[in-house]
């Protein structure tokens, strides 16, 4: 049986691995040119919340040694019969939802580099929810290891000046202003859903096909208003295709990952975790892609990230320690 310690990092490293596969197969997915209409990305976020749901329920079911009966009296007595529990996972979901459609929003409208490199304030605003709503308390070193984070980071996302993306200012301003308001939504509705996980002794499974319920009404509803045209036109599954399914199937499994990450880790290790799937993203664009050419900003950006990573690490271990002792 695998340790805690170990799972975090085993989960911590699939996270990396399953960020990596994502951003570069719905980058690919995006640019795809079709002769039909493009898939609708609020159809991908409902499609990937059912998914999420079904691979849930059959980790109940194998957490309630494979008994139908029993997964259906633990649903009853988790869900339906505690109301109250189950409504405080509407306010992370109402907002997970709302930062999905905020993410693709700003990819409409500005460059690959300008988008990620903005999208990790989530690290820092998620630090800060830390601090406020569970009481953490970081070290100045902790501090220090958010900042190079953020250094390094954006010295790795500086876009080659060699090759300017012109955009409008309009563009410019609505892709930055969606991008800060996912991040602010990130660090809230991440930690209020570790705040949740960590009070309570149900399993992360239930608590998550809680949270694909709202997640999907939210999801669907908005599919509905925003997208009613398109929907009328050629149904919710539009421009389909392998790649597509591969993309909701990352997304899926991405907040089972995430879940477990921020069951046995913390929402901040979630951030360095993604911040080195950029990392690992650029290399593979270099490597296999060859469209992105590493200059000597880039390497020492990737240094601060690495150190940022380790320095953080250090410190966690002595106050786990002392935790377990008190």
């Amino acid at each position: 049986m695998m340790s805690p310690a170990h799972l975090k990092y085993v989960s911590l490293g699939v996270l990396v691995l399953q960020t990596t596969s994502l951003v570069l197969t719905m980058r690919y997915s995006r640019t795809l040119k079709e002769d039909g209409p493009r898939y609708l990305a609020s159809s991908a976020v409902v499609s990937a919340e059912v998914l999420k749901m079904f691979a849930c329920t059959v980790l109940v079911l194998v957490e309630s040694n494979y008994s139908l009966q029993e997964m259906q009296q633990l649903l009853k007595e988790q869900i339906v019969k505690k109301p109250v529990e189950t409504m405080k996972l509407a306010v992370p979901a109402g907002i997970y939802t709302l930062q999905n459609n905020l993410l693709y929003v700003a990819l409409s409208n500005l460059d690959a580099a300008t988008y990620q490199v903005t999208y990790q304030l989530k690290i820092l605003t998620t630090a800060l929810f830390s601090v406020s709503m569970l009481g953490k308390r970081l070290s100045l070193f902790q501090w220090l290891s958010l900042l190079l984070l953020m250094a390094g980071v954006t010295l790795v996302q500086v876009p080659d000046p060699t090759h300017p993306k012109v955009l409008t200012a309009g563009s410019q301003f609505v892709g930055v202003m969606a991008v800060l308001m996912a991040c602010i939504s990130s660090g809230f509705a991440g930690v209020y859903f570790e705040k949740i996980l960590k009070e309570t002794k149900q399993s992360v499974w239930v608590r998550n096909i809680q949270l694909g319920l709202f997640s999907f009404v939210f999801g669907f509803v908005g599919m509905l208003v925003y997208d009613r045209h398109s929907l009328r036109q050629a149904g919710m599954f539009q421009g389909y295709n392998s790649v597509t399914c591969a993309v909701v199937v990352l997304q899926a499994v991405g907040g089972l990952v995430v879940a477990v990450v921020i069951k046995y880790a913390d929402n901040i290790l979630k951030g360095f975790a993604t911040s080195l799937s950029i990392i690992a993203s650029t290399l593979i664009s270099y490597f296999l892609l060859e469209d992105f050419h590493p200059t000597g900003v880039f390497f020492l950006g990737a240094l601060l990230v690495i150190a940022a990573t380790f320095l953080y690490g250090y410190e966690r271990k002595p106050a786990s320690i002392g935790a377990i002792k008190a």
